[in-house]
């Protein structure tokens, strides 16, 4: 096998990973915190939870997967990249997974928390219902936090990441610099809700489709994989 296949092979194979990360996320990260939580109304956000624990069980375990699934894709790009600059690489493992994965992992106990506490459970009959529909409430806001403060990490990755394509040659160096621009709408949106609130509302749509930038570099491993000739620089 020559090594320009191989190339082609561990890029369509980080392409796969990457696509499968970018069809699940959305799940458990958009889908359903929309759909259950009401924002500022803790009764409202309770009572979707009763009427609908499935849909909360089924964003915990979408969560899982796509940390899963990004710490075999790191690892795939890992071994993809290496031969371009190992140490960017390691760059790409150690914030695309060794932090993020397990805080979000952890952070799946606090929609555990927010199930048992509309559990109807024996042992929370000294606590009354709306002090229950409360505390799920808190839990659902902790667990959205801790989404942001892992999407620290998901921006960090992306620019030893972005500079890995600018510098291997074989993907267009575009895709590199869109995955950069990703980041840091990442990094932006992350700041804003952790440290200035209030501005959030207003930064957050801006971000968003600039963290969308992260896509095209999906659809090319896939695709076309890898250059069989470098790129002219």
């Amino acid at each position: 096998m020559t090594t320009e296949s191989t190339i082609q092979q561990q890029a369509r194979r980080a392409g796969l990973l990457y696509l499968l990360l970018a069809i699940s996320a959305p799940v458990g990260l958009l889908f359903v915190p929309g759909t259950i939580l009401v924002p500022g109304n803790a009764t409202a956000t309770a009572e979707n939870l009763r009427a609908s624990e499935w849909l909360l069980h089924l964003g915990m375990a979408t969560d899982l997967l796509h940390q899963v699934i990004a710490v075999f894709l790191v690892l795939a790009l890992y071994r993809l990249f290496k031969p371009v600059d190992e140490t960017l690489a390691k760059l790409v493992v150690i914030l695309g997974a060794l932090v993020s994965v397990p805080i979000m992992f952890v952070n799946a106990l606090n929609d555990v928390a927010a199930l048992i506490l509309v559990s109807g459970a024996d042992f929370l009959a000294v606590f009354s219902r709306p002090q229950l529909d409360a505390l799920a409430y808190l839990f659902l806001r902790l667990h959205e936090h801790g989404v942001t403060v892992a999407s620290v990490f998901w921006g960090l990755w992306l620019f030893p990441f972005g500079a890995l394509v600018i510098r291997s040659g074989f993907i267009p160096r575009m895709l590199g610099y869109l995955l950069m621009v990703a980041g840091g709408a990442y990094l932006v949106a992350a700041f804003a809700d952790l440290v200035l609130p209030r501005i959030a509302p207003v930064v957050g749509p801006v971000a968003l489709p600039l963290e969308v930038a992260e896509l095209p570099i999906v659809v090319w491993l896939m695709v076309w994989g890898a250059r069989t000739q470098p790129e002219r620089r």
